[in-house]
């Protein structure tokens, strides 16, 4: 038995020597190998997979550069300590090389973007992972938000109340970009509920009902966006964000929000720059009406007086008196305008920002304090008191000509509302210039608006020669794809798209003064139809004819408004 043992040959090998000299070096020694495998599995194939480097190129090039770190190991004729030593540094310099080709050779590849290229600093690796680890534990939300500081600001962690409030928030800005709304209004309905409602071309158009807790953590963040403070409840605070993403581009969005006894509410408005920005020529004003106002604007023909702009809510006073303004040279006459909120910077013009929450003079006061530095021309945005219009009634009107804001809804109400504010009609008709009247209607949509043939009772009714009307159109909605019909993507079933505006203006000449003095308001009426000049209602139809808009929508701006006693009656 012994003689047969010892017939018996020994074969060692390098790691079976190594595993009975120790058991950490052999678990030492193949350590850069998991390292390497790691390295390569994770980062390495996955970039050369991405970015189309040849991935089974580098995959043989790998297995090359393995093998031959492996062979150093095991057939090493080096032996003991100084073995093991060569086996560990010369297997971390093979692999290590291996890494450092790939990468180098990688970062010139023109198909890796600079921004993705990979690098070997252990720092920049580690942060690198830290962002991608917590950029995996923010929520996901549609829009991209920047505030007022031009910083990102970034979506809550997921599963988050904050999240949930973020997304509801983008939803109601997704929601009216969509449906082309100006304006957006969020509102307390009643002790529990709030509403959303959107200004779609003018029309207010009702949404969603939110709950209360809901409405004001809506509004707290957007007012957070914004820069603003969300412990101040009370007072107006106003703010801006740009937000981009998914259907929308990029919007400028303004934040109004103010405090009252019902609660918290908000308004945010769709581009008011842009809102505002438009020539005279693209106002809405019929050819006769545009000389007019330009010929009030020239320098042969300007002298000074006050012109009245008049026009309800909503219905596009800023922007008629900011186009009129533009009218003006700015670089040879001196043109100042007093607003409550400035919504668009107008080259060469001094524009003057009124705050009523900012303690200073009140408006009658910065109105006064204006027209005593002898400008060219004024522009004042609102009608607030008496002592605003007998201010400018007071004022030098033969050198200074005033365009004044007043919320009304006709030129004749413009004028009546002008002199019972100063109190004296010959000082208040003694500088009136002209009147200028604005209404704004929806435009039908070209791409699915309906042509029809108007009965003649309509027409008589319309005050429209059957003769010469043979066709007016309605609002559709629907177009027909494949015979089949379907909403029309233009205008989202609406039937309208846009708005442009229908104008009287009329100049103030001696006979009509004479008018306003006696406070003969049908004589005035009268002289004003004498001249043969169009009203709201008459440019409106006109707009009608030329198939711009539809007659349904010359009856909405024109009806006369039923008071809360007719309704009364009516009911009774």
């Amino acid at each position: 038995m012994s003689i047969a043992l010892a017939s018996v040959p020994t074969i060692t090998l390098a790691a079976d020597a190594y595993m009975l000299m120790s058991i950490w070096k052999p678990v030492l020694l193949f350590a850069p190998f998991v390292g390497w495998a790691w390295m390569i599995s994770t980062v390495l194939d996955k970039h050369a997979q991405r970015f189309f480097l040849g991935q089974e190129k580098w995959n043989a090039i790998h297995i090359i550069f393995g093998v031959a770190a492996l062979i150093l190991v095991v057939a090493l004729p080096v032996s003991g300590i100084a073995g093991f030593a060569a086996a560990f540094v010369g297997s971390l310099i093979i692999l290590g090389l291996d890494i450092l080709i790939f990468v180098s050779i990688t970062n010139k590849d023109t198909k890796v973007p600079e921004g993705e290229r990979l690098t070997l600093n252990m720092k920049d690796m580690s942060e690198s992972r830290e962002a991608k680890k917590a950029a995996k534990q923010i929520g996901s939300s549609e829009l991209n938000i920047v505030g007022a500081n031009k910083i990102t600001v970034q979506p809550p962690p997921k599963d988050t109340p904050e999240l949930g409030i973020r997304v509801s928030a983008e939803q109601i800005v997704i929601k009216g970009f969509e449906a082309h709304a100006s304006q957006i209004d969020i509102l307390p309905a009643n002790e529990s509920t709030y509403a959303a409602s959107y200004l779609v071309d003018g029309v207010r158009q009702a949404g969603d009902p939110i709950a209360a807790a809901d409405a004001i953590q809506i509004i707290d963040f957007w007012k957070k966006a914004a820069g603003l403070d969300v412990n101040d409840r009370r007072r107006k605070l106003t703010g801006q964000v740009t937000v981009s993403g998914g259907s929308i581009s990029s919007a400028e969005l303004k934040l109004n929000t103010s405090g009252s006894k019902s609660g918290m509410r908000m308004s945010l408005i769709f581009n008011p720059a842009q809102a505002v920005r438009r020539k005279a020529s693209d106002l809405g004003m019929l050819d006769q009406q545009l000389d007019m106002v330009k010929n009030w604007a020239s320098e042969l023909e300007h002298v000074g007086g006050t012109v009245l702009l008049c026009a309800p809510s909503d219905n596009g006073r800023t922007t008629m008196a900011y186009s009129i303004m533009k009218l003006h040279d700015a670089y040879t006459s001196n043109i100042q305008s007093i607003e409550y909120e400035i919504e668009d910077q107008l080259e060469g013009i001094k524009q003057i920002q009124w705050d009523s929450s900012v303690e200073g003079p009140d408006f009658a006061t910065t109105v006064r304090s204006t027209l005593r530095r002898d400008p060219d021309i004024v522009s004042i945005c609102d009608l607030p008191d008496v002592e605003t219009a007998q201010t400018v009634a007071n004022s030098d009107l033969e050198r200074t000509r005033v365009y004044l804001s007043i919320r009304t809804d006709s030129a004749l109400k413009g004028i009546q509302t002008y002199v019972q504010a100063v109190g004296d009609p010959k000082l208040a008709a003694k500088g009136l210039r002209g009147v200028v009247a604005c209404k704004l209607v929806r435009v039908l949509c070209g791409n699915c608006k309906v042509p029809y043939q108007p009965t003649p009772d309509m027409l008589k009714k319309l005050g429209l020669p059957e003769d010469k009307v043979s066709e007016l159109f309605k609002k559709g909605g629907q177009v027909l794809v494949r015979n089949k019909p379907e909403t029309c993507s233009v205008c989202a079933g609406v039937g309208y798209s846009g708005q442009t505006g229908c104008f009287g203006i009329f100049p103030i000449g001696d006979e009509e003064r004479a008018m306003i003095i006696e406070g003969n308001w049908n004589g005035l009426r009268a002289v004003m139809r004498k001249r043969g000049l169009p009203s709201v209602q008459q440019a409106a139809l006109r707009k009608a004819v030329m198939g711009i808009t539809s007659i349904e929508e010359v009856t909405r701006i024109t009806a006369p408004k039923k008071s809360s006693s007719s309704k009364a009656t009516a009911k009774a």
